[in-house]
């Protein structure tokens, strides 16, 4: 399974934010609350969206992350 086949970008859809298909639960959401402290569980019941989907949201930060670039600010 890839994210692709999980996530949408549309922007009619939360402002083209990534957002799990059929749904407005946006990424950020996921991953926020997962870094909050909430379960994979506690998530999915309170969103209404599968464990997989929940691993495509991360599968997704972890790709966008992979491309971000981070420069060094010197004092």
């Amino acid at each position: 399974m890839t994210w692709k086949n999980r996530i949408q970008f549309n922007p009619k859809i939360m402002g083209g934010k990534p957002v799990i298909k059929g749904t407005r639960v946006p990424i950020q959401i996921i991953v926020g609350s997962l870094a909050g402290g909430m379960t994979e569980d506690e998530v999915s019941r309170e969103y209404h969206i599968t464990n997989k989907d929940i691993k495509a949201a991360l599968a997704y930060a972890a790709d966008t992350l992979t491309e971000e670039k981070v420069h060094a600010l010197s004092h």
